[in-house]
């Protein structure tokens, strides 16, 4: 297996994403709404333009509908484009994520919410996501659906996705940026962005923040 990943070309401009594979060629992400931001001390960018919250509605773990804005209204929210098969960045990222998370004192832990929105539904089913969230933490959100749906919604948020794609080889590729982006409990915006190289000890240190709607 190979996964990709987007990186941000220049943060306090806007900047185009490209689509990367793992050994592979880098590749121009189409459609995509460009990213401007200010870079601060730590992996935080705080975008100068947040982002609205996607007006999403798809199936969660247990099988049943989820509306992305109904569930997080007023919620702190983290939200991350990936699937279950990849094998680095992906788990690493909701690992670091569930780490931090323990790090938190019990009010804002209840209070974060997280969503991971599957870029290759054909495989990720309700029950396989929810076995492979719940091995990082048994509160985490995963929701799956139609990949055009998907796509069009992690393009609204600047995230390139593409269908994943068997190479000859019989290896499955799946297209996916890596950012994680943080939402506003106050205003419902997506307002930081976070890229793949985000630490434990960077979600340590913001989460706080995050959860009251804060800059980190």
């Amino acid at each position: 297996m190979r996964t990709t990943r987007v990186t941000v070309a220049a943060l306090a401009a806007a900047a185009a994403l490209t689509l990367t594979a793992c050994g592979g060629e880098t590749a121009k992400s189409s459609s995509v709404k460009q990213i401007s931001g200010q870079a601060k001390a730590g992996a935080a960018t705080v975008l100068d333009r947040p982002f609205s919250k996607p007006d999403l509605v798809l199936t969660d773990t247990t099988g049943k509908p989820w509306n992305l804005r109904e569930q997080t209204k007023g919620k702190p929210t983290l939200i991350y484009f990936g699937y279950t098969n990849c094998p680095d960045v992906c788990p690493l990222t909701m690992s670091n994520i569930a780490v931090a998370k323990k790090a938190l004192p019990k009010a804002d832990r209840e209070k974060l919410q997280v969503v991971f929105v599957t870029t290759d539904p054909e495989r990720d089913t309700p029950e396989s996501l929810g076995a492979w969230l719940r091995s990082q933490d048994t509160a985490f959100t995963g929701l799956t659906g139609d990949f055009a749906t998907i796509q069009a919604a992690a393009r609204s948020l600047g995230i390139g996705i593409e269908a994943a794609k068997k190479e000859a080889n019989g290896d499955v590729v799946s297209m996916h940026g890596a950012q994680v982006i943080a939402f506003s409990p106050k205003t419902d915006e997506g307002y930081v962005l976070y890229g793949e190289s985000t630490s434990v000890d960077d979600y340590t240190k913001d989460l706080p923040k995050i959860v009251k709607g804060e800059n980190p």
